[in-house]
């Protein structure tokens, strides 16, 4: 009877475990996008087959797409200072990656190609002409995918500090296998999502990574990131795919093949930034770099008037 007693000891325990952190998710989910901070009445949608993308189009001239980096919690926000000054020369669109921001965030396994297909895809449908791009972090990967593929979409490509050709080409491991499957379980893997995506975490992640000087970082930004990081019906899907390598690829043929201009802006800051993006010329000579004096990952945040002056170099 005393083993009896203890198993139903445990069961009672385990689900109120569960029942509390059931809760605790619920909470910080409404909590945390209940300030509306993305919401933009000037938003448009692009009913994409496998789910809605919210888009914003600013401005007249040549089209220019700006392609936010790859995280549960970034969004097209992360173009907020950019946006005005270039929408004097360009049409210029800004779009909610799927899984990202205010677009859909179905649960489902994301991909590099998916996001290929996307960026194609709205060109073809929404733009409707060649169109240059800007991209942030990882997302580069999926302008040179997109270009290698039907490079008659494409104008000139600009990358702002990319993902190292050996991060590019990451595969999921079995460990990444295990982790993913754990974070797609409904409750547990909520409560290590919401863990890994929380304020204090997305704060040190701007101080350390994102901007070079900690006290130009703003509680609206982060705000933002963290409302960003916890809308629609499965963001925690798309923060498995990318931890555990599923949105990787390797682009070194795409990166050879691409015969459009291809220019690099690489912060200092960053540690091995020089050195990664000399890679990127190893293999595709004709690729123009610039190094920026100031700011980190997110320096078109940080020091957009650096930025902009490169911007004004190389595509107007």
């Amino acid at each position: 009877m005393s083993s009896k007693n203890k198993l139903l000891t445990m069961l009672i325990l385990g689900s109120g475990a569960a029942a509390s952190m059931a809760l605790i998710n619920k909470y910080i989910q409404i909590s945390a996008a209940g300030k509306n901070i993305l919401e933009d009445s000037e938003s448009l949608c692009y009913r994409w087959r496998f789910g809605n993308i919210q888009y914003k189009k600013t401005g007249n001239g040549k089209p220019l797409l700006l392609i936010h980096d790859l995280s549960s919690a970034s969004s097209s926000c992360e173009w907020s200072a950019l946006i005005r000054p270039l929408s004097e020369h360009f049409t210029v669109y800004t779009l909610d990656l799927l899984g990202c921001g205010r677009s859909e965030k179905p649960n489902m396994t994301y991909t590099n190609y998916l996001y290929v297909q996307l960026i194609s895809d709205f060109i073809k449908s929404v733009i409707g002409r060649r169109t240059s791009i800007v991209t942030s972090g990882s997302s580069a990967a999926f302008a040179l995918m997109a270009c290698s593929s039907n490079s008659d979409l494409f104008d000139s490509l600009l990358f702002i500090n990319p993902d190292s050709l050996l991060t590019c080409s990451k595969v999921p491991g079995k460990s990444a296998k295990l982790y993913k499957f754990i974070l797609d379980c409904p409750i547990i893997g909520t409560f290590i999502y919401h863990i890994a995506s929380s304020r204090q975490n997305l704060q040190k992640l701007f101080m350390n990574d994102y901007y070079e000087n900690p006290f130009s970082v703003k509680g609206s930004m982060i705000d933002a990131y963290y409302e960003a990081a916890h809308l629609g019906k499965s963001p925690k899907s798309l923060y498995a795919s990318v931890i555990c390598h599923y949105t990787k690829c390797n682009v070194i043929n795409a990166l050879k093949k691409v015969d459009n201009s291809i220019y690099i802006l690489g912060s200092r800051s960053i540690p091995d930034m020089e050195e990664r993006v000399e890679e990127y010329r190893k293999y595709n000579p004709a690729v123009e770099i610039t190094m920026l004096a100031q700011g980190k990952q997110l320096s078109h945040l940080e020091c957009p008037n650096q930025v902009l002056e490169a911007l004004h170099t190389y595509l107007y």
